[in-house]
């Protein structure tokens, strides 16, 4: 079911063997959950899926396995995106995998993918056997994300929200206590004991968050730094390479992201799969 700016899918007893959702730009899932496990892809634009307080970007070369009984949105890129997905029973399945998980698209993946759908839920024997073969083609991508934790207190999330519209924003924090009406040390205070870390890194991640889709999307890397608040692209990749691990451009082959995560204040993010990184250390 669709409306101006939601799509719904589905409900707790959602079950159809695939789907192929298009996304206009600013359309996009609401958060739902169903019983089957989900690989998605987004073979026609980059596709944002967040689970808790972490995001992925899916695009044509990397798809996402979420787990049957997690519960996810997505949110489409800068354009219309087609969004793809299967669904697969808990008990037919081999995979074993507890968090969402990126998967390698290229190679036979894709078209395997498209196969899949076109054959439907009623092509038995035959469905069966490429089934099979998409077992043994997925691989999993080490790929780090990002935190996007929002502050709970008021004038916090005023400010958080406001960056979420325009991560360019140059304010700093004595600036954004005039916005909202608070002292500079009150809003890091609530930032850090609210997000786990300070705000300096969390407008980082928050700026990586939101040059994702824009770099899947094949945008420059010089035209995403300046949008999304970077004076120059050395210095948004040199923020790239230390929150994520690797370059934007290693993140989306696919080729140089790490495996290493961590989980800052466990209290704050109970659910969140981050970023390598200095954790609480203040970065820009």
């Amino acid at each position: 079911m669709s409306g101006d700016t939601h799509f719904t899918v589905g409900g707790p007893a959602y079950a159809i063997a695939s789907v192929v959702i298009t996304l206009k730009q600013g359309v996009d899932v609401r958060t739902h959950e169903h019983a089957q496990h989900q690989l998605t892809w987004a073979p026609g634009g980059p596709l944002t899926i967040e689970v808790d307080h972490a995001r992925w970007v899916v695009q044509r070369s990397r798809a996402l396995w979420i787990p049957g009984g997690v519960a996810h949105s997505v949110v489409p890129g800068s354009s219309s995106s087609s969004m793809l997905s299967l669904h697969f029973e808990a008990d037919d399945c081999p995979l074993r995998w507890p968090a969402p998980t990126v998967v390698d698209a290229t190679g036979l993946v894709g078209p395997l993918l498209r196969h899949l759908v076109q054959l439907g839920a009623r092509a038995g024997e035959q469905r069966a056997r490429a089934t099979a073969v998409l077992w043994d083609l997925l691989t999993p991508l080490s790929v780090a994300t990002l935190p996007a934790v929002l502050p709970t207190d008021p004038l916090a999330l005023r400010v958080a929200l406001s960056i979420k519209e325009n991560p360019a924003d140059p304010r700093d924090l004595q600036a954004w206590g005039r916005e909202v009406g608070a002292s500079a040390r009150t809003l890091s205070r609530r930032f850090r004991a609210e997000t786990g870390v300070s705000f300096s890194s969390w407008r980082t991640n928050e700026r990586l968050n939101a040059a994702l889709p824009l770099l899947g999307s094949g945008h420059p890397v010089s035209r995403v730094a300046h949008t999304v608040g970077y004076q120059t692209a050395s210095a948004f990749i040199t923020a790239f390479r230390r929150e994520v691990g690797t370059t934007p451009a290693a993140y989306f082959s696919g080729s140089g992201a790490p495996s290493i995560t961590r989980t800052p204040s466990a209290a704050a993010i109970p659910a969140a799969i981050v970023a390598p990184g200095r954790p609480g250390g203040d970065r820009s």
